[in-house]
């Protein structure tokens, strides 16, 4: 089993509290380290654990797997869509097939992974 960088969490859990009193639906340290541990299993192989999509397998990928930390991308979707995404795949919103459908996952995982998925963004994403 891999840690989850303490610095992520710490992260995770201020830009999942928001601004201006704005709450996300999965919120704490919690929510943020048990979506780092579901992304870890789920989602890493394709877009690393650091979300920046460099992994062996995403390089041999056409197209390549989207890169979470790219917050020019990210920060303008919202979170019912990431978990729509998360849950459907990739085919089902019009992007890649490659992006398994993961509907085992309960609502409170797909937010837990949303909330992880949020601190990668570089710059931070903030919730309107």
């Amino acid at each position: 089993m891999h840690t989850v960088q303490p610095w992520l969490v710490v992260g995770g859990v201020g830009l999942c509290l928001g601004v201006g009193g704005t709450l996300h639906a999965a919120v704490g340290a919690e929510h943020v380290e048990a979506g780092a541990m579901l992304y870890h299993e789920r989602c890493s192989p394709c877009h690393g654990m650091d979300g920046k999509a460099t992994t062996p397998m995403a390089q041999a990928m056409a197209p390549k797997p989207r890169d979470h930390t790219d917050g020019a991308y990210m920060n303008y979707l919202s979170d019912t869509y990431i978990a729509m995404v998360i849950k459907k795949g990739g085919a089902a919103v019009g992007k890649s097939p490659l992006m398994p459908a993961q509907p085992d996952l309960s609502a409170q995982q797909r937010a837990d992974l949303v909330a992880f998925v949020r601190t990668l963004a570089v710059p931070p994403y903030h919730p309107q």
